[in-house]
């Protein structure tokens, strides 16, 4: 057996980060080693992933590797598989990117924390088991790693435990966690009850067209527990929660890697092992998640004074673009999803450890005790802006590229169907968007520009092996930004290619012929097009023009203000200087860390029924999975 075949690629890389973390409990003592140690494990991790990309990507090869070397027989499959195909493979490579430049963040930013060598046994359980789940191709073996990354991201929230709010956090993320956990577990059972196999490929063959009542349990089971790992709505709380406690560098991979889990369970369960997109309530109920993920989640990140907070729900709302272009069940619109899955990860992994960066510094992520730290930490501040940019969707950044991307699908899909409702999409994708900028503008005053509080005058910029992370990710929201026609090319298309491919993927995986043979029903055929407007056509332009202007009108709508509560020289502080409004005596009411009071004042109805429902409380975070739970169940039983 030849131990340096491509076939053994999937599990050593999955395997180097579980012996480095096996390494670092035994010998972790030694800083040097320690570091070594986790460095090369995701260096290796990465490594082997990209030595895939030419025969997956770029020939169209599904890697299979079955561990035992018992591969299938007689038409069964008898062991645990591993399978690489270019969806597979293009979140496998998000994972590895994105835990390598983590760890390389990671090496100065907790050298000042107790118990260093725990956190990187975390880190990299953590890593392993979301590559594992992406890579794997056994239902229960993809609970496995679930339970594995579920139980480091815990433990990696309360890592730093005297911090206000950490344990709290924790143990909410527990709880909800557990239950999601065990929604998937539930469903892993049902379906080996219906079934009797536990292989994906197989599954996919012998479910569609055979559909009884358990099965459809046992979609809406995996549903709410793949759901509850993207932190979609009504399960974002928790995200705001995480984030807020854990490390920057653990938020970077709760927010970039541990939320595309989430995303790819949904995707293998709807497209592949079900193939239920066929369905219009299917995609309805997909995009119309995504779409209320992303407009709520907005709305609750203007409403933050945390920056790590304010991060956290901007992030589920990123997430709600990608799950409303994957359910629109078209090849375009499945790349331009997948393409901005990639953009999140970078930009908001960039953003999170700004973020860090700004803590390290100052002790605190408070917009309220921040401002002015441009003129000391004006590398965080320039890369900080990169990353801000990203996410607003302004080019020649990666955001833009594919929010572009996003509109033009869902317009199209209005089209081609002649139902309104994806048109409403695309307007509250652009009104996100335009909400996403105004967010950045305040976050932007607030912590890097304004006046310069007196105990932050000895602040200084971040070690160079931060920075370095950060202008990693930088470099890359840049380069994806530039140049969209390869990234599409290369990476999202093939993988949207793949999610149509159900019938290869099942031949490739248990032999050719079996899918003809097996299957009952008749596999998604649909029109695999990517035909675009492009996203640097004057179209494109006009449209930004216009969301801009939207900004614009949003903010002067929304800033209406009730004279009475002006501020006056008496009442203000220096930091509402920038805000001068030309009189002595007159003040804008509103500081840096509010730049739109005027906004939520006319949405506080709005805001006020928002923080009534969003109570903190984890019983009431129980209770909304369980009520999202019997939704997804009469769901499935009444239109499955």
């Amino acid at each position: 057996m030849n131990m340096l075949s491509l076939q053994h690629f999937p599990i050593y890389s999955i395997m180097v980060l579980f012996l480095g973390a096996f390494l670092i409990v035994i010998f972790g003592q030694n800083k040097v080693f320690r570091h070594t140690v986790a460095l090369l494990a995701t260096f290796a991790s990465f490594f082997f992933m990209a030595m895939l990309f030419k025969p997956v990507m770029l020939e169209g090869q599904t890697i299979a590797y079955w561990l035992g070397n018992r591969v299938p027989a007689g038409g069964y499959a008898i062991g645990i598989a591993l399978e690489v195909d270019a969806l597979s493979l293009f979140f496998g490579l998000l994972v590895s990117c994105v835990v390598f430049v983590a760890c390389i963040y990671s090496i100065q930013y907790m050298s000042h924390d107790d118990n260093v060598p725990q956190y990187y046994t975390l880190f990299l359980m953590l890593a392993g088991g979301v590559m594992g789940l992406v890579l794997s191709g056994d239902l229960f073996n993809m609970f496995i790693m679930v339970e594995i990354l579920t139980f480091a991201a815990v433990a990696l929230t309360a890592f730093r435990n005297t911090a206000n709010g950490a344990l709290e956090a924790a143990f909410k993320y527990l709880v909800v966690g557990c239950i999601g956990s065990t929604c998937i577990l539930a469903g892993t059972i049902v379906l080996y009850a219906q079934v009797h196999t536990l292989n994906l490929a197989q599954m996919s063959a012998l479910i569609p067209g055979n559909l009884s009542s358990a099965t459809k349990l046992a979609f809406a089971l995996l549903f709410i527990g793949f759901c509850t790992k993207a932190f979609l709505v009504p399960f974002h709380p928790l995200a705001a929660d995480a984030h807020g406690a854990a490390p920057a560098s653990i938020s970077v991979l709760i927010s970039g890697v541990l939320t595309k889990s989430g995303i790819y369970g949904l995707i293998r369960l709807s497209y592949f092992l079900f193939q239920s997109m066929a369905l219009g309530t299917m995609q309805f109920w997909l995009v119309f998640l995504g779409s209320v993920s992303m407009f709520v989640c907005v709305t609750m990140a203007l409403a933050q004074h945390d920056f790590k907070r304010l991060l956290a729900f901007h992030s589920i709302s990123q997430i709600g673009y990608v799950l409303a272009s994957v359910g629109l069940c078209t090849a375009f619109g499945i790349s331009a999803g997948l393409y901005h899955a990639m953009n999140h990860t970078l930009f908001k992994g960039l953003l999170f450890l700004a973020a860090g960066a700004v803590l390290h510094e100052t002790g605190t992520t408070d917009l309220g005790k921040l401002g002015g730290l441009s003129k000391k930490m004006p590398h965080t501040t320039v890369l900080f802006l990169v990353g801000a940019f990203s996410i607003s969707g302004i080019p020649p950044f990666n955001g833009f590229a594919s929010k572009w991307m996003i509109y033009q699908a869902t317009y199209q899909r209005a089209v081609e169907t002649g139902n309104i409702g994806f048109l409403l999409v695309t307007i509250c994708a652009l009104v996100t968007s335009t909400l996403t900028l105004a967010s950045f503008v305040k976050v932007t005053q607030s912590v890097f520009f304004g006046q310069l509080p007196k105990e932050y005058e000895n602040v200084k910029e971040v070690p160079f092996g931060m920075r370095l992370a950060m202008g990693i990710l930088a470099a890359m929201c840049l380069v994806t930004g530039l140049l969209p026609n390869m990234v599409t090319r290369y990476l999202t298309e093939p993988a949207a290619r793949a999610v149509f491919s159900v019938v290869d993927y099942i031949n490739n995986m248990m032999g050719s012929g079996y899918a003809q043979s097996a299957m009952a029903a008749q596999p998604l055929n649909p029109d695999v097009s990517f035909a675009s407007a492009g996203v640097w056509s004057p179209v494109s332009w006009l449209c930004l023009l216009m969301i801009a202007l939207l900004a614009v009108t949003i903010v002067a709508i929304a800033g209406k203000y009730d004279r009475v509560s002006i501020k006056t020289p008496e009442n203000r502080s220096g930091k509402y200087d920038l805000f001068y409004g030309g009189e002595e005596t007159v003040y804008s009411q509103v500081g840096g860390d509010d730049l739109f009071w005027g906004f939520k004042h006319n949405w506080r109805h709005y805001f006020s029924f928002m923080h009534e429902l969003h109570s903190g409380v984890v019983n009431d975070y129980a209770l909304w999975a369980v009520v999202a739970l019997a939704l997804a169940i009469v769901y499935a039983l009444i239109v499955l």
